[in-house]
């Protein structure tokens, strides 16, 4: 075997570390995506300055998408993850011992990566760091695992973000022994901070392949295409679904606060159960996507997904609304290692971060504008939010399918 073909081996006990990363970020994105808006509502932020504060925190956000795919696929991925495990360190240790300033808070959220995890169910697999962890984990596995890899991934981070929830709870716990309410939002963000530290560590053991040669034309790797396409492609499908993302996020934990008067510690219950609920589905897509194919499971599980937010505003009870919601991420598990398996194969190796960077941008552009006309929306009626959540992602849905639909497995080769 060539030195160049030995180096192309995929390395499994990346995925090891790999997935105790996801872990750790998930955990901190569980809670901070819980609490955030709740500690900005206990400090006189209301649903405006709320979806203000997301929306530009999101451009910061969107800034880290950029140079990190820049910077993943020059200076390394393990280099770029790295340097957001320490990011978030700083934005968590920021929230919890500077005061809440406008410009303090939008700092140190975008930094630290609140709200910009995914949400519930997601198991962590949004916000910067997906550029230089997604090509990882595709270089650490064969193509025919790569969606189990994907799936076990995002397994993993569901399961820690199940404990995350719980740990949602944490405040208003300490406040019946007499602890400020505050403080203990002020005290999580502290043990952000603090995982973020250990994302660090667990980054460290990580070796990272060199990046390879590009195939020959017509080697059989068909299913590869080219930059600018895919990155045409992916930018219309992203920048809709990034709109409809923007109408939720943490703005959804504000519209259950509303809508039905519940705190952090039932709301962290409620994430806690979709988490586990959703966890299973990921571990199932593979087999999932064998029968249907990528495109086909992308789609049919996001259009599912999408009408499950329809029927939430009219439901009359928090449990109700909340199994509804538990459905729609159980559905948004079955997908999502299929379409992120299947954005990594057709993509170039030496290109990977760039493509899942740039190719999301235009969602992250989408997701930081619609919080703030989320924000306003629910001050006319508290649901509308979730209305055009579900029309992007219908619209995501029909684009994504018709821009891919003639495109070949990337799955089926070893």
């Amino acid at each position: 075997m060539s030195a160049g073909a030995a180096a192309s081996q995929p390395d499994g006990r990346n995925l090891t570390w790999l997935y105790l990363g996801r872990a750790l970020r998930s955990v901190s994105t569980a809670f901070l995506t819980v609490i955030f808006p709740l500690y900005l509502a206990r400090q006189g932020y209301g649903a405006v300055q709320l979806g203000v504060v997301l929306s530009l925190s999101g451009v910061i956000t969107m800034a880290l998408v950029a140079a990190v795919g820049l910077g993943s696929d020059h200076y390394g991925r393990r280099t770029m993850i790295l340097v957001l495990a320490a990011l978030s360190a700083l934005g968590g240790f920021a929230l919890a011992f500077f005061p809440p300033g406008l410009v303090a808070v939008v700092l140190a959220s975008g930094l630290g990566g609140v709200g910009r995890g995914g949400g519930a169910g997601s198991g962590g697999s949004w916000g910067p760091v997906f550029p230089a962890e997604q090509p990882l984990v595709a270089a650490s596995t064969s193509p025919r695992r790569r969606v189990e890899a994907f799936g076990r991934l995002s397994f993993v981070g569901v399961i820690a973000g199940a404990a995350g929830s719980l740990v949602a709870a944490v405040p208003a716990l300490l406040q019946a022994h007499g602890v400020a309410l505050v403080e203990g939002y002020r005290l999580l963000f502290g043990l952000g901070g603090a995982l973020g530290v250990a994302m660090v560590f667990a980054t460290l053991p990580i070796v990272e392949p060199p990046p390879q040669d590009p195939p020959p034309e017509g080697d059989g790797a068909s299913a590869t295409m080219p930059f600018r396409q895919l990155i045409s492609r992916l930018g219309l499908t992203n920048a809709l679904n990034g709109f409809g993302f923007g109408f939720l996020g943490p703005l959804l934990t504000y519209w259950f606060y509303r809508r039905f008067g519940v705190g952090p510690g039932e709301i962290g219950v409620m994430y806690t159960v979709v988490n586990l609920a959703a966890a299973l589905p990921y571990l199932g897509s593979a087999a999932l996507t064998r029968r249907l194919g990528e495109v086909r499971t992308v789609v049919w599980t996001r259009a599912l997904s999408s009408l499950t937010l329809l029927a939430m505003p009219f439901l009359p009870s928090f449990t109700l609304a909340g199994a509804m919601f538990t459905l729609r991420m159980v559905l948004n598990s079955l997908g999502m290692p299929a379409r992120q398996s299947f954005t990594m194969g057709v993509a170039d190796e030496r290109h990977r971060s760039r493509v899942a960077a740039f190719g999301s941008l235009p969602s992250q552009l989408t997701s930081t504008i619609s919080p703030a006309i989320g924000g306003a929306l629910m001050e006319i009626s508290l649901s509308l939010p979730l209305f055009g959540a579900a029309f992007f992602m219908l619209a995501n849905v029909v684009t994504y399918g018709l821009a891919f639909r003639h495109v070949p497995s990337t799955i089926d080769d070893d």
